[in-house]
Protein backbone atom coordinates (compact mmCIF):
# COMPACT_ATOMS: atom_id res chain seq x y z
CA UNK A 1 0.00 0.00 0.00
CA UNK A 2 1.90 3.58 -0.88
CA UNK A 3 2.45 5.33 1.96
CA UNK A 4 1.45 9.40 2.15
CA UNK A 5 4.86 10.31 3.98
CA UNK A 6 7.05 8.71 1.29
CA UNK A 7 4.67 9.93 -1.50
CA UNK A 8 5.60 13.64 -0.24
CA UNK A 9 9.22 12.79 -0.38
CA UNK A 10 8.50 11.46 -3.73
CA UNK A 11 7.23 15.51 -4.44
CA UNK A 12 9.70 16.74 -2.82
CA UNK A 13 12.66 14.66 -4.67
CA UNK A 14 10.43 16.67 -8.07
CA UNK A 15 10.61 19.68 -6.94
CA UNK A 16 14.27 19.82 -5.15
CA UNK A 17 16.04 17.17 -7.74
CA UNK A 18 18.27 15.14 -4.97
CA UNK A 19 17.62 12.95 -2.32
CA UNK A 20 20.09 14.71 0.35
CA UNK A 21 17.52 17.83 0.15
CA UNK A 22 14.92 15.61 0.82
CA UNK A 23 16.56 14.18 3.59
CA UNK A 24 17.35 17.16 4.93
CA UNK A 25 14.04 18.72 4.90
CA UNK A 26 12.50 15.34 6.15
CA UNK A 27 14.83 14.99 9.16
CA UNK A 28 16.04 11.30 7.59
CA UNK A 29 19.35 10.18 6.47
CA UNK A 30 19.71 9.99 2.22
CA UNK A 31 19.31 6.50 2.38
CA UNK A 32 16.22 6.34 3.95
CA UNK A 33 14.97 8.56 1.51
CA UNK A 34 16.22 6.16 -0.97
CA UNK A 35 14.58 3.03 0.35
CA UNK A 36 11.47 5.06 0.45
CA UNK A 37 11.69 5.51 -3.60
CA UNK A 38 12.20 1.89 -4.08
CA UNK A 39 9.10 1.08 -1.98
CA UNK A 40 7.17 3.95 -4.15
CA UNK A 41 8.35 1.59 -7.14
CA UNK A 42 7.81 -1.35 -5.84
CA UNK A 43 3.97 -0.33 -4.73
CA UNK A 44 3.57 1.19 -8.52
CA UNK A 45 5.26 -2.34 -9.56
CA UNK A 46 6.97 0.27 -12.65
CA UNK A 47 10.14 2.27 -12.57
CA UNK A 48 9.92 5.36 -11.59
CA UNK A 49 13.71 6.74 -12.05
CA UNK A 50 16.88 6.76 -14.60
CA UNK A 51 20.03 5.50 -12.22
CA UNK A 52 23.00 6.09 -13.44
CA UNK A 53 26.14 5.66 -10.47
CA UNK A 54 26.04 9.22 -9.08
CA UNK A 55 22.52 10.09 -9.96
CA UNK A 56 18.80 9.87 -9.78
CA UNK A 57 16.56 11.26 -11.79
CA UNK A 58 12.49 10.58 -12.64
CA UNK A 59 11.83 9.08 -15.91
CA UNK A 60 8.56 9.91 -17.59
CA UNK A 61 6.41 6.95 -15.44
CA UNK A 62 8.24 8.83 -12.46
CA UNK A 63 6.68 12.04 -13.45
CA UNK A 64 3.23 10.64 -13.79
CA UNK A 65 3.85 9.20 -10.16
CA UNK A 66 4.24 12.92 -9.19
CA UNK A 67 1.18 14.27 -10.57
CA UNK A 68 -0.59 11.64 -9.07
CA UNK A 69 0.90 11.86 -5.51
CA UNK A 70 0.04 15.21 -5.21
CA UNK A 71 -3.59 14.50 -6.12
CA UNK A 72 -3.74 11.39 -3.72
CA UNK A 73 -2.43 13.39 -0.59
CA UNK A 74 -4.53 16.84 -1.66
CA UNK A 75 -7.45 14.15 -1.60
CA UNK A 76 -6.17 12.70 1.66
CA UNK A 77 -5.88 16.27 3.18
CA UNK A 78 -9.45 16.76 1.88
CA UNK A 79 -10.57 13.70 3.44
CA UNK A 80 -8.85 14.52 7.10
CA UNK A 81 -10.36 18.33 6.73
CA UNK A 82 -14.00 17.04 6.05
CA UNK A 83 -13.54 14.15 9.31
CA UNK A 84 -12.82 16.40 10.98
CA UNK A 85 -15.37 19.20 10.35
CA UNK A 86 -18.02 16.62 10.28
CA UNK A 87 -16.79 15.94 13.98
CA UNK A 88 -16.91 19.40 15.20
CA UNK A 89 -20.21 20.60 13.61
CA UNK A 90 -21.14 16.96 15.66
CA UNK A 91 -20.35 19.25 19.04
CA UNK A 92 -21.18 22.66 17.57
CA UNK A 93 -24.29 24.30 18.07
CA UNK A 94 -24.37 27.41 15.28
CA UNK A 95 -26.63 30.62 16.68
CA UNK A 96 -27.35 33.23 14.07
CA UNK A 97 -29.01 36.38 15.50
CA UNK A 98 -30.19 39.84 14.58
CA UNK A 99 -29.22 41.55 17.71
CA UNK A 100 -26.80 41.25 20.33
CA UNK A 101 -29.61 41.45 23.48
CA UNK A 102 -31.04 37.88 22.61
CA UNK A 103 -27.99 36.64 21.62
CA UNK A 104 -26.48 37.23 24.89
CA UNK A 105 -29.40 35.88 26.47
CA UNK A 106 -29.10 32.93 24.66
CA UNK A 107 -25.85 31.81 24.49
CA UNK A 108 -26.17 31.83 28.56
CA UNK A 109 -28.53 29.54 28.60
CA UNK A 110 -26.68 27.10 25.66
CA UNK A 111 -23.65 27.30 27.77
CA UNK A 112 -25.49 26.58 31.19
CA UNK A 113 -27.54 23.77 29.36
CA UNK A 114 -24.84 22.28 26.77
CA UNK A 115 -21.24 22.92 28.54
CA UNK A 116 -19.68 19.89 26.21
CA UNK A 117 -21.06 21.58 23.16
CA UNK A 118 -19.30 24.50 21.33
CA UNK A 119 -21.78 27.34 20.68
CA UNK A 120 -20.64 29.20 17.64
CA UNK A 121 -22.38 32.55 16.80
CA UNK A 122 -23.04 35.63 14.81
CA UNK A 123 -24.74 38.71 14.39
CA UNK A 124 -26.28 39.62 10.95
CA UNK A 125 -28.84 41.52 9.32
CA UNK A 126 -32.34 39.47 8.66
CA UNK A 127 -31.47 38.96 5.40
CA UNK A 128 -28.26 37.01 6.31
CA UNK A 129 -30.20 35.27 8.92
CA UNK A 130 -32.39 33.96 6.71
CA UNK A 131 -30.04 32.40 4.27
CA UNK A 132 -27.62 30.55 7.04
CA UNK A 133 -31.37 28.85 8.33
CA UNK A 134 -32.38 28.04 4.17
CA UNK A 135 -28.61 26.38 3.77
CA UNK A 136 -28.48 24.95 6.84
CA UNK A 137 -25.06 27.51 8.19
CA UNK A 138 -27.17 27.76 11.48
CA UNK A 139 -29.00 25.39 13.76
CA UNK A 140 -30.96 28.14 15.97
CA UNK A 141 -31.85 31.81 14.64
CA UNK A 142 -33.10 34.92 15.94
CA UNK A 143 -35.18 36.79 14.32
CA UNK A 144 -37.52 40.23 14.95
CA UNK A 145 -40.74 38.64 13.38
CA UNK A 146 -42.36 35.17 13.17
CA UNK A 147 -42.09 33.61 10.29
CA UNK A 148 -44.81 31.67 8.19
CA UNK A 149 -43.01 28.59 6.64
CA UNK A 150 -44.25 24.91 6.94
CA UNK A 151 -40.02 24.04 6.95
CA UNK A 152 -39.46 26.17 10.40
CA UNK A 153 -40.28 26.00 13.84
CA UNK A 154 -40.64 29.48 15.50
CA UNK A 155 -40.94 30.38 19.59
CA UNK A 156 -41.49 33.94 20.97
CA UNK A 157 -38.02 34.51 23.07
CA UNK A 158 -37.71 38.19 24.05
CA UNK A 159 -39.14 42.06 23.60
CA UNK A 160 -36.90 44.95 23.46
CA UNK A 161 -37.78 48.84 22.71
CA UNK A 162 -35.23 51.33 22.00
CA UNK A 163 -34.27 54.71 23.52
CA UNK A 164 -32.42 57.85 22.88
CA UNK A 165 -30.02 58.31 25.64
CA UNK A 166 -28.79 61.76 26.35
CA UNK A 167 -26.95 64.27 28.62
CA UNK A 168 -29.20 65.74 31.20
CA UNK A 169 -28.25 68.85 29.27
CA UNK A 170 -29.00 67.82 25.91
CA UNK A 171 -31.91 69.39 23.77
CA UNK A 172 -33.22 66.84 23.67
CA UNK A 173 -33.37 65.75 27.15
CA UNK A 174 -36.70 67.29 28.12
CA UNK A 175 -38.59 65.13 25.61
CA UNK A 176 -41.10 62.39 27.22
CA UNK A 177 -41.04 60.32 23.97
CA UNK A 178 -39.17 60.89 20.09
CA UNK A 179 -39.57 59.42 17.15
CA UNK A 180 -37.12 58.80 14.29
CA UNK A 181 -38.59 62.03 12.77
CA UNK A 182 -37.28 64.26 15.57
CA UNK A 183 -33.53 62.83 15.77
CA UNK A 184 -33.10 62.80 12.33
CA UNK A 185 -30.25 65.04 11.59
CA UNK A 186 -28.65 64.62 15.51
CA UNK A 187 -25.48 62.72 15.04
CA UNK A 188 -24.91 59.71 17.26
CA UNK A 189 -22.30 57.20 18.99
CA UNK A 190 -23.44 53.66 17.75
CA UNK A 191 -22.32 50.54 18.38
CA UNK A 192 -20.42 47.90 16.06
CA UNK A 193 -22.31 44.29 15.46
CA UNK A 194 -25.98 45.60 16.00
CA UNK A 195 -27.57 43.75 13.34
CA UNK A 196 -30.78 44.64 11.96
CA UNK A 197 -30.87 48.03 15.12
CA UNK A 198 -27.55 49.20 12.78
CA UNK A 199 -29.76 49.10 9.13
CA UNK A 200 -33.53 50.53 11.00
CA UNK A 201 -31.55 53.25 12.72
CA UNK A 202 -29.24 54.04 9.61
CA UNK A 203 -32.46 53.83 7.01
CA UNK A 204 -34.78 56.26 9.67
CA UNK A 205 -32.27 58.99 9.89
CA UNK A 206 -30.12 59.32 6.55
CA UNK A 207 -29.67 62.97 7.31
CA UNK A 208 -27.45 61.88 10.42
CA UNK A 209 -24.05 61.09 11.11
CA UNK A 210 -22.69 57.74 13.26
CA UNK A 211 -19.71 57.64 15.09
CA UNK A 212 -19.34 53.89 15.00
CA UNK A 213 -17.24 52.08 17.96
CA UNK A 214 -15.97 48.60 17.96
CA UNK A 215 -14.14 48.93 21.34
CA UNK A 216 -16.90 48.43 24.17
CA UNK A 217 -14.09 50.58 26.73
CA UNK A 218 -14.25 53.46 24.55
CA UNK A 219 -17.86 53.16 23.56
CA UNK A 220 -18.86 53.57 27.17
CA UNK A 221 -16.08 55.62 28.14
CA UNK A 222 -18.11 58.37 25.25
CA UNK A 223 -21.20 57.77 26.70
CA UNK A 224 -19.69 58.64 30.09
CA UNK A 225 -17.65 61.71 28.69
CA UNK A 226 -19.15 62.66 25.59
CA UNK A 227 -22.56 65.22 24.64
CA UNK A 228 -23.47 62.86 21.99
CA UNK A 229 -26.67 61.35 22.11
CA UNK A 230 -26.49 57.11 21.65
CA UNK A 231 -28.85 54.28 21.44
CA UNK A 232 -30.12 52.16 24.69
CA UNK A 233 -32.67 49.39 25.01
CA UNK A 234 -34.62 48.37 27.62
CA UNK A 235 -32.73 45.13 28.31
CA UNK A 236 -29.13 46.81 28.39
CA UNK A 237 -30.44 49.43 30.96
CA UNK A 238 -31.98 46.41 33.01
CA UNK A 239 -28.79 44.45 32.55
CA UNK A 240 -26.60 47.55 33.33
CA UNK A 241 -24.20 46.72 30.36
CA UNK A 242 -23.72 50.15 29.68
CA UNK A 243 -22.84 53.06 32.35
CA UNK A 244 -25.73 55.81 31.95
CA UNK A 245 -25.21 57.51 34.76
CA UNK A 246 -25.84 61.60 34.01
CA UNK A 247 -27.73 60.78 30.94
CA UNK A 248 -31.98 60.50 30.57
CA UNK A 249 -33.25 57.63 28.63
CA UNK A 250 -36.62 58.46 26.61
CA UNK A 251 -38.42 56.24 24.52
CA UNK A 252 -38.58 55.78 20.37
CA UNK A 253 -42.42 55.60 19.77
CA UNK A 254 -41.73 54.11 16.00
CA UNK A 255 -43.17 50.73 16.31
CA UNK A 256 -40.61 48.81 14.36
CA UNK A 257 -38.07 49.58 17.46
CA UNK A 258 -40.57 47.97 19.69
CA UNK A 259 -39.48 44.72 18.93
CA UNK A 260 -40.44 40.76 19.62
CA UNK A 261 -37.95 38.69 19.06
CA UNK A 262 -38.04 35.04 18.08
CA UNK A 263 -36.14 31.95 18.07
CA UNK A 264 -36.14 29.83 14.77
CA UNK A 265 -35.32 26.17 13.97
CA UNK A 266 -35.92 23.99 11.02
CA UNK A 267 -38.36 20.79 11.39
CA UNK A 268 -35.99 18.67 9.84
CA UNK A 269 -33.12 19.54 12.79
CA UNK A 270 -32.04 17.40 15.36
CA UNK A 271 -32.08 20.31 17.26
CA UNK A 272 -35.49 21.20 17.34
CA UNK A 273 -35.76 19.48 20.70
CA UNK A 274 -34.11 22.78 21.90
CA UNK A 275 -36.81 24.67 21.65
CA UNK A 276 -38.96 23.61 24.73
CA UNK A 277 -35.84 24.25 26.57
CA UNK A 278 -35.11 27.18 26.14
CA UNK A 279 -37.02 29.72 28.82
CA UNK A 280 -38.18 33.28 27.78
Amino acid sequence: MLDLNELEQLIAFADTGTLSKVAEAFHISTPSVTRSMKNIEEEFGVFLFHRTKNRIELNETGKVAVECARKLLEEADHAVQRVRTYDAELKTITVKSCAPAPLWKLLMQLNSQYPEMTISSGICQNAEVLEALHHHKCELAILPFLIHDKHFVSKEYMKEKLFVCVPKNHELAGYKKLSFKDINGFNFLLRSELGFWDAICRKKMPASKFLVQTDEFTMNELVRSSSLPCFITDVVMSDRFTDTAGRVAIPVTDPEVNVTFYLVVRKDSKYQALLPKIRR
